[in-house]
C-alpha cells in the first residue's frame, strides 16, 4: 500500500489536470453515476473541533477522506486530512495520502469551475474576503478562468491583508471597498454570521461562498441570497448550508447539471455558488495522484 505525504501529492497535482477531472466527477455525481452519502461529522466542543468522514465510490475506486477542522489552530493548519483509497472490486487498500493539499486545491478548483460557468466573460474586478490558505488558492485558480485587472483583498486582521497584498501584488481594501461593484467575490474567511452584504454587490456579480459550512453558520445576508443559487449537491446543501436553510432559498441547479447541459446557466442576474465540498471531488483528486504514481 502506497503512503504519500503532502510533498509527493503536490508533485502530482496541478490545476490544469484537476479542473477537468473535477468537472467529470461533478457530472457523474449529478447523474447518479457514483455513490456518495452526505458526510458524517463529529463535533468536539471541548476542542472546538470537527472530525468529518467523507466516503465515495466511483467505478473501480473507492475512498474515504478523514478530515479535521480546528479553527483555533495557530501553529498547525486549521484543516487537516488523510485520504484512503481502495480497489472497489476487491476491497484491497491501495494508498493513503495526505489530504490537506487536496482539500485546498479542489475547493479552489471547484470555485474556478463555477466562475467559468457563471461569472461574466468580461469580469475584471476580483474581491477576496480572507487572507489565508483558501485566499491564495482561489487567486491562483480563478486567474486560470478569468483575466482580472484589479484584485482586492480584505481580512479581519488588516496586517494579514497587507501581507497578502504585498505577496501577491494585489490591493488591500476595506470590506465595503472590496465587494462594492466587484465582478467576482470570494468569501474565503471562516465565519458563522453573514459577512457578504447584498447592498454592496452588483446585479450581475458572481459570488463563491466558501467560508461557512454547517446548518447554523452563515456568510451571506438575506439580500445576497436573492440570487440564483448553485451547489455541488442538493442533498448536502439541504443538510449543511445555514445560508440556504435560513432563508429556504430555492436551489437553481447542481454544478454537474449545468456542466452536463442538463440545466442551462441562468439567463441573467446574480449567481451564488455555495461551496460545501463533497467526497466525489476528493476521490477524483486522489485518483489523479494515485494514477500518476503507479
Amino acid at each position: 500500500m502506497l503512503t504519500l505525504d503532502e510533498g509527493q501529492v503536490r508533485r502530482h497535482l496541478s490545476y490544469e489536470k484537476l479542473i477537468p477531472a473535477l468537472e467529470k466527477a461533478l457530472i457523474r455525481y449529478s447523474r447518479g453515476a457514483l455513490i456518495q452519502p452526505v458526510r458524517t461529522a463529529i463535533v468536539l466542543p471541548d476542542q472546538h473541533g470537527i472530525f468529518g468522514l467523507m466516503p465515495a465510490v466511483d467505478g473501480d475506486l473507492m475512498g474515504i477522506k478523514l478530515v479535521t477542522v480546528y479553527e483555533r489552530n495557530t501553529g498547525l493548519p486549521t484543516h487537516q486530512a488523510t485520504i484512503q483509497l481502495f480497489r472497489a472490486s476487491t476491497g484491497e487498500p491501495l494508498a493513503v495520502m495526505d489530504g490537506r493539499l487536496i482539500t485546498e486545491m479542489r475547493t479552489a478548483a471547484i470555485s474556478a469551475i463555477a466562475a467559468r460557468l457563471f461569472a461574466r466573460s468580461d469580469a475584471r474586478v476580483l474581491a477576496i474576503l480572507g487572507s489565508g490558505v483558501q485566499a491564495g488558492a482561489h487567486l491562483e485558480a480563478l486567474r486560470m478562468v478569468r483575466t482580472f485587472s484589479e484584485v482586492r483583498v480584505w481580512s479581519r486582521t488588516p496586517e494579514h491583508a497587507d501581507r497578502f497584498a504585498r505577496e501577491h501584488g494585489v490591493r488591500a481594501s476595506s470590506l465595503e471597498e472590496a465587494t462594492r461593484a466587484a465582478d467576482v467575490v470570494v468569501g474565503a474567511s471562516s465565519v458563522a454570521s453573514p459577512l457578504i452584504r447584498g447592498r454592496f454587490l452588483g446585479a450581475t456579480a458572481f459570488v463563491a461562498a466558501v467560508g461557512a459550512v454547517g446548518s447554523a453558520k452563515r456568510e451571506l445576508d438575506d439580500a445576497t441570497m436573492d440570487a440564483h443559487i448553485v451547489v455541488e449537491s442538493r442533498e448536502a446543501a439541504l443538510k449543511e448550508s445555514g445560508d440556504i436553510l435560513a432563508v429556504k432559498a430555492p436551489i437553481y441547479a447542481e454544478l454537474g447539471e449545468v456542466l452536463s447541459g442538463d440545466v442551462p446557466p441562468p439567463a441573467g442576474g446574480r449567481v451564488i455558488y455555495k461551496s460545501l465540498g463533497i467526497a466525489a471531488e476528493d476521490l477524483a483528486a486522489a485518483r489523479l495522484v494515485y494514477e500518476a504514481v503507479v
